[in-house]
């Protein structure tokens, strides 16, 4: 009885929360404010459920009256039931009022023509005459039902106050489960329900997406390429589980802790999903006593977001880390290489990578005069400058972090600064500086100018940007931070982040481990891919498939006697069992395919195969007995 207690508590909440939501969307404010008043005294309010709540916990909870809890249950679901016809009269009176709904009866006592469907004449004559929002088949259903009884029951139009409340106080006692008026909802809301499941298509989670042919095939080969690069610098593969202990990820992502997704405990162990693949990179370092690793990894990670476009909740990043003690800024440099290499080959367009340093902005946070213990929870402001102007990100900052304002305009003078690497760092570096007389801000600089000459000599300084404003909000980053970010027309925002993090692997071990590495927003890059290859109108083979043997019959045997030695030669082969040998070349065409077997019944007599090349339109008779290894030629010398 308590568990059915807290149950319609909650439920009681939600549906006061919809009703008190439907009346304050009431457009005449005259009416809206005689509503409100007769609804706020007639119908039982969030606070009489809590203390009936509570009550009925207490009293269960001591075991001092069983029958008393009962009668007390009894009660609150009463007051539930006035809840929802309230709910329902306001619901069903918001609807009448609004115009823009088409309210199209749907037959007296609900008996629907044809079913509930129209026939296709009558609903292009209807879509002609207007354009109005239509009510799905279940609420046009429950509204004819309850305006027939409310007709049969009140000789008020429903725009009437009294006739409203009224109608509340007359709906409540149905929600008893013996009510005729309830039985009637109830059996047409099975029927909709029953007749929608044998029409309804599953659906996937928001957030989620699934990858068909094409872009699958765009993706194996980005994936190779990343593979390519990342093993090119002597990476590992590394690989973690997908759920990691709760304790090993909070407290490491600031305030996208939030967006950690938690699991229900099913083993004794509370459990959340991997947020990224950084942490769990450092806990199995920590957990294995690794003093020294350069690894890479291809997973997906999950998010607790608002999906947007480009913005999910499960998606894939690959990683490049480099963990261990090297000569000063020696893997960063390689990290950013890395990176830059893989935005090449990968043929994406123009990008820029925005190149930071965490102990530069705690330098100029402090010089600004933000208090120590803010340091973090502002940094994470300045991050959403990307996405902000500054003038958002300030009102942010006084008014929900609580700085003074002229400690964000002095914020705002050093933020707004970017630009090529050596000149804004010669700028930084000069004898006005105030960064010259803070050690760590100073050390950043020197730390920076060592890492863009590095860059320069090998030749891609020219994608990087020096920007003040890039923060990265997590926790974890101790040193240089970087951002790629697509300067094409798709708009997605970063592709890839990273930096360095000297303190993480200390958390789960206490032993420090210095690292960095990065991340690739690979999703964002998909994106681009597939339009790009849009844009350039590409064929994407989604198969590998060389050579297609079309048997002119449908003789399984012969098919399996000749493909089988293709197959054994490591030959990409499909076979086909269809007389028409145009559907052959149309289907070769359409795939992509570059060679096709024809097998008919001249050829079976002649000991010979057809062998036709779909580009050249060039066909050529083949000895049956040699024609693994003719194929075999020509596919080498690519013929």
């Amino acid at each position: 009885m308590v568990q059915l207690a807290v149950s319609v508590g909650f439920m009681s909440e939600i549906s006061l929360d919809r009703t008190k939501s439907v009346v304050a969307l009431l457009y005449s404010g005259e009416l809206q404010k005689t509503i409100k008043e007769e609804f706020e005294e007639k119908c039982p309010s969030l606070d009489t459920v809590r203390e009936e709540l509570r009550f009925i916990i207490e009293k269960s909870y001591f075991g001092s009256d069983s029958v008393l809890v009962f009668h007390n249950v009894n009660e609150l679901v009463k007051k539930f039931g006035k809840i929802l016809s309230w709910e329902m009269v306001m619901s069903l009176y918001a609807i009448e009022m609004d115009d823009s709904v088409d309210k199209q009866e749907v037959g007296g006592g609900c008996s629907m023509k044809n079913g509930g469907e129209s026939t296709k004449d009558e609903k292009k004559s209807e879509k002609k005459k207007r354009k109005k929002k239509t009510l799905g088949r279940g609420t046009a259903i429950v509204r004819q039902i309850l305006m027939d009884w409310f007709r049969s029951t009140n000789d008020a139009a429903i725009d009437n106050v009294s006739a409203l409340v009224q109608w509340a106080e007359q709906l409540s006692p149905c929600f008893d489960l013996d009510d005729a008026v309830l039985g009637a909802i109830l059996e047409k809301i099975k029927e909709i329900v029953e007749s929608n499941e044998t029409r309804r298509l599953p659906k996937i989670p928001k957030g989620t997406r699934d990858f068909g042919k094409d872009q699958m095939a765009i993706r194996v080969r980005a994936f190779s390429i990343i593979n390519k690069v990342f093993k090119r610098h002597g990476a590992v593969a590394l690989d973690t589980p997908v759920f990691e202990l709760r304790e090993t990820l909070t407290g490491k992502y600031g305030e996208d802790s939030k967006l950690i997704y938690d699991l229900a405990d099913q083993g004794g162990e509370l459990c959340s999903l991997r947020y990224d693949l950084t942490v769990p990179f450092a806990r199995h370092v920590a957990m294995n006593n690794i003093s020294s690793l350069k690894r890479y990894q291809i997973a997906k990670v999950y998010r607790r977001d608002n999906p947007s476009k480009g913005r999910y909740r499960e998606f894939y990043q690959c990683d490049f880390d480099i963990a261990g003690q090297y000569e000063v800024m020696q893997p960063d440099f390689e990290v950013i290489r890395v990176l830059t290499e893989l935005l090449d080959e990968l043929n994406i367009g123009d990008y820029e990578v925005k190149v930071n340093h965490r102990k530069l902005l705690d330098g100029m946070l402090e010089i600004c005069g933000v208090p120590s213990e803010k340091l973090r929870t502002v940094c994470s402001s300045i991050d959403k400058l990307d996405k902000q102007s500054f003038e958002q990100v300030k009102r942010e900052l006084v008014e929900e972090k609580g700085l003074a304002a002229e400690i964000t305009d002095r914020i705002g003078s050093f933020v707004k600064k970017r630009g090529s690497p050596l000149e804004l760092l010669s700028e930084l570096k000069g004898m006005d500086s105030p960064f010259l007389g803070h050690s760590g801000s100073s050390s950043a600089l020197n730390e920076l100018e060592l890492l863009f000459k590095a860059l320069e000599k090998s030749k891609c300084l020219g994608k990087i940007v020096f920007d003040l404003s890039l923060a990265r909000g997590l926790d974890y980053y101790t040193g240089m931070i970087f951002e790629a970010v697509f300067k094409g027309a798709t708009q997605v925002g970063s592709i890839a982040a990273g930096g360095r993090y000297d303190n993480l692997v200390g958390m789960f071990s206490g032993k420090q481990v210095p690292a960095v590495g990065v991340s690739l927003g690979i999703e964002r890059v998909f994106t681009i891919m597939e339009q790009l290859h849009k844009e350039r109108n590409e064929v994407i083979r989604a198969m590998d498939t060389q050579v297609l043997v079309a048997i002119l019959n449908k003789d399984l045997l012969l098919a399996s006697e000749l493909v089988s030695p293709l197959w054994d030669a490591k030959i990409e082969t499909e076979f086909g069992l269809e007389k028409r040998a145009r559907n052959y070349i149309d289907e070769a065409i359409k795939s992509g395919i570059p060679w096709v077997v024809f097998v008919g019944e001249s050829e079976l007599e002649r000991g010979v195969l057809k062998l036709k090349n779909i580009k050249t339109h060039q066909e050529e008779d083949i000895p049956r007995e040699r024609f693994v290894k003719e194929i075999q030629s020509r596919l080498l010398n690519n013929v």
